[in-house]
């Protein structure tokens, strides 16, 4: 049943509005590009929070739903437009050795829909007001599964060392390109303290 919401975002495809960003810091090592550091201001977002057995379960469904929104079923009943990225909050457990269940996915809404965002159909979606964020960020390609995560998560903080300015709980997964690409290009970031 997804079908018609697919064709729809493939038509659009080359026009996917970039959630506005101010680049603070680049970081390399070994003269390539390692992170760099980024603040993200407020702004309004759809999203969906999903507790699946599985990571790639609980992000799929909750991106089905934000197609089902930007493609018709919104108070407008168009098309609003894609944006990029779109992303998946993590939480790690108590031990940071797995993830928590519940992951929140979030769709930023184009400009002209941040002052007066449609209404969802699905009463799943909430739009909702996000306050400015400040993250560090890297690059990796691929799935997204809960291995690979932890494994990315795990890298950064090689890289980084020890540091109490970011968050150890919380994360965020952001993708680029939609969860049925193979090698899609993902972000793992790190939250800052604020």
């Amino acid at each position: 049943d997804m079908a018609g919401p697919i064709v729809l975002m493939t038509r659009h495809n080359q026009a996917r509005e970039a959630v506005p960003y101010v680049t603070l810091s680049q970081h390399e090592k070994l003269e390539e590009a390692a992170y760099e550091e980024r603040r993200y201001p407020a702004g309004k977002w759809a999203c969906v929070t999903k507790g699946e057995p599985m990571y790639e379960q609980s992000i799929s469904m909750s991106f089905m739903k934000l197609m089902r929104y930007i493609c018709k079923e919104n108070s407008v009943g168009r098309y609003l437009g894609a944006t990029v990225p779109v992303l998946n909050e993590i939480h790690l457990t108590k031990e940071g050795t797995e993830l928590e269940r519940e992951v929140l996915t979030a769709y930023y809404l184009p400009g002209e829909f941040q002052q007066n965002p449609p209404v969802p159909t699905d009463p799943e979606i909430n739009i909702t007001e996000r306050a400015p964020l400040r993250v560090m960020t890297r690059v990796f390609y691929g799935m997204t599964t809960e291995e690979t995560i932890l494994r990315e998560i795990g890298l950064f903080w090689e890289l980084l060392g020890s540091t109490d300015a970011v968050l150890r709980e919380t994360y965020i997964v952001a993708a680029y390109e939609n969860p049925s690409v193979p090698q899609r290009r993902n972000e793992i970031w790190f939250i800052r303290r604020a």
